[in-house]
């Protein structure tokens, strides 16, 4: 969430849970039972298609007997007939099971997504924090697609081709146990193929999806932190390290292909070694007058129909694998325990932020077995009171931030609000009772209104308008189209960087909380801006507890009081002017950024837009 993580990019990450597979079918047996009516009815038309297709080939081994017995044309032309009103049926019935097992498994996937979706929405906070956002994403998206393109294309032929190779084994040995024998003699160099290539690759696709979520994390870093990214010229070092995590993904994509390669050589030798030891059995159950020519070639004839469907079995393994390894990921999302409310209400709001002290100790505070970033850390802010921090980049103060607004867990400290501690609070109330705004402003795609309530869904028009009122937004509401209902972000109306903290300053007043933490939220306003931004910060933190991450000192010296944090420490707290008169770093950094002698020559910023400039780091 931080400077820090984008500079330096050494910030832990604790993945999601996967789930297990005893845990995974679990959760698709769930979802199969809430369906019973669709999952028969795909059943049974996959099931149906499988045993049409045995016709074709039984018909045939008859039609050998009546040849050698010289039946008459008639009866030769019957068969033909049975033979292809039977290819177009299993056709038909192929082509609707399929549909109808697609659809079976796309609802299945959609509930499932939506349960993924209503979870990873209630997370903790500190859990997202150190997951990261790319594993996440990368679930909600690249795992959802490896799943769905499963479902609708591979899955059902998956599913109609494990029936198929099911009742064909039954049909040899309904021609004779011998025959069926025979067939089985494949088995072993099938299960060692399988058992070679599963042993390889499995742990190739676990690996594989990790890798494409770290993939995801970095570049999401990488774009997240652009500015700070190229303040400090770590353009190369980023684009060095996604490529780094791509080349990880690819060369595990490369050496899955590997394997599957040499794994269809040995599939070829398995139908080889089958084939030959039924048409053995044929000939010699033949000879001996056991079965007749009929039952021997319909015997090679199933056999041979066994290879498109144990092919498309063992290859499609590579995709339903994929698949598996992605289901898992999204499964494990949804053992992450619920936070909702238990009853699904949405808890009564109050009707004013009541004062609120918040007390914070933090020992030290290290992420993992990372270096120090916090320490000795004792501070607390009085009920309404305005709190700035301020210190170079990497001093700790988002972290900080973090640590207070119930983010990030302390390593080892403790924050209590009111005399309870963040932890006994539930992620609902204390969603409720803190809210967090950082520069990483989000507007969602839809009307404002909308976008609005997300704070309060209670809200009226009245109380939206008079919110943006409050933060200064008035203006541009009224040039907007059709004023609250105007479609704005992806696909609407653009909001500039300073309208889009604007925004999120609204949601703020909307969202009602005790505590307000703000951190560098009006970072992305320019000079011309940021007296704008301030004053709507002002005026939407009136009456809270609050904690600024400041960007400007103008910011700090309108605070009640302020803290400066040096390499995870506070090195010196008080009010601005006890700051200033007492000689100290805070003194010497105002003095240095404000004195309007500063200015270039050949440059014509005024002292005020100096004065607007980001703290010096």
């Amino acid at each position: 969430m931080t400077d820090k993580s984008i500079v330096t990019g050494v910030e832990p990450r604790q993945l999601l849970p996967t789930a297990t597979g005893r845990q995974t079918w679990a959760a698709l047996r769930t979802e199969l039972t809430r369906l019973p009516g669709l999952s028969a009815v795909a059943g049974t038309l996959l099931v149906a298609a499988a045993a049409t297709g045995l016709v074709a080939p039984w018909v045939l081994g008859r039609l050998v007997d009546d040849v050698i017995a010289g039946s008459d044309t008639p009866q030769m032309v019957a068969w033909a007939g049975v033979i292809a009103g039977a290819a177009v049926l299993a056709g038909l019935l192929t082509a609707i099971g399929a549909a109808v097992a697609a659809r079976l498994g796309e609802t299945v996937l959609a509930r499932l997504r939506e349960r993924v979706l209503d979870r990873a929405l209630h997370l903790p906070s500190a859990t997202l924090e150190r997951a990261g956002t790319g594993d996440l994403v990368a679930r909600a998206g690249d795992d959802v697609a490896v799943v769905t393109n499963v479902i609708a294309t591979s899955g059902p032929a998956f599913l109609g081709a494990l029936l198929s190779v099911v009742l064909t084994a039954a049909g040899l040995f309904a021609l004779d146990w011998r025959l069926g024998i025979a067939g089985l003699v494949a088995a072993p160099a099938y299960a060692m193929a399988l058992r070679w290539y599963l042993k390889r690759s499995v742990s190739f696709y676990a690996r594989e999806r990790v890798a494409t979520g770290e993939r995801t994390q970095a570049t999401a870093e990488a774009l997240r932190g652009s500015a700070t990214v190229r303040a400090y010229r770590m353009e190369n070092a980023h684009v060095a390290r996604i490529a780094d995590r791509s080349a990880v993904a690819r060369d595990l994509s490369l050496e899955i292909f590997g394997l599957f390669t040499r794994f269809g050589l040995r599939i070829n030798r398995s139908e080889f070694v089958g084939l030959a030891a039924v048409l053995l059995a044929g000939f010699l159950l033949v000879r001996d007058d056991f079965v007749t020519v009929g039952a021997a070639t319909t015997a090679a004839l199933y056999f041979h129909r066994l290879f498109n469907p144990i092919g498309l079995l063992l290859f499609e393994s590579d995709s339903v694998l994929q698949a598996g390894a992605s289901l898992a990921r999204l499964v494990g999302v949804t053992t992450l325990p619920d936070t909702a409310s238990s009853d699904g209400t949405r808890p009564a709001r109050r009707e004013r932020p009541e004062p609120a002290a918040l007390e914070v100790t933090v020992a030290q505070h290290r992420y993992d077995d990372g270096p120090v970033v916090l320490r000795d850390i004792a501070l607390r802010l009085a009920p309404g009171e305005r709190v700035a921090l301020v210190g170079a980049s990497g001093a700790g103060k988002s972290t900080l931030a973090g640590i207070i607004a119930g983010i990030i867990a302390p390593s080892h400290g403790a924050v209590s609000l009111r005399g309870v501690p963040l932890a006994h609070l539930g992620e609902h109330r204390l969603r409720r009772e803190i809210a967090l705004i950082s520069q990483e402003v989000h507007v969602f795609a839809g009307p404002l209104a909308d976008d609005l309530r997300l704070a309060n869904p209670d809200a009226t028009d009245a109380e939206l308008t008079a919110a943006l009122d409050l933060v200064g937004a008035t203006d541009w509401l009224r040039t907007l189209p059709d004023g609250l209902a105007t479609a704005v972000g992806e696909g609407g109306r653009h909001l500039t960087s300073a309208q889009a903290q604007q925004l999120a300053l609204a949601r703020l007043v909307l969202a009602d909380p005790a505590v307000a933490v703000l951190d560098e939220a009006t970072a992305e306003a320019g000079s011309a801006g940021a007296r704008d931004l301030d004053r709507a910060a002002v005026a939407a933190t009136e009456g809270r507890t609050t904690l600024i991450v400041a960007h400007r000192l103008s910011q700090a010296a309108t605070a009640d009081r302020v803290i400066v944090m040096d390499h995870g420490r506070i090195a010196e707290h008080g009010t601005h002017a006890e700051l200033l008169d007492a000689g100290g770093g805070y003194s010497q950094l105002w003095r240095s950024w404000s004195m309007p002698d500063l200015v270039v020559p050949g440059r014509r910023e005024s002292a005020e837009q100096i004065q607007n400039q980001p703290v010096p780091g």
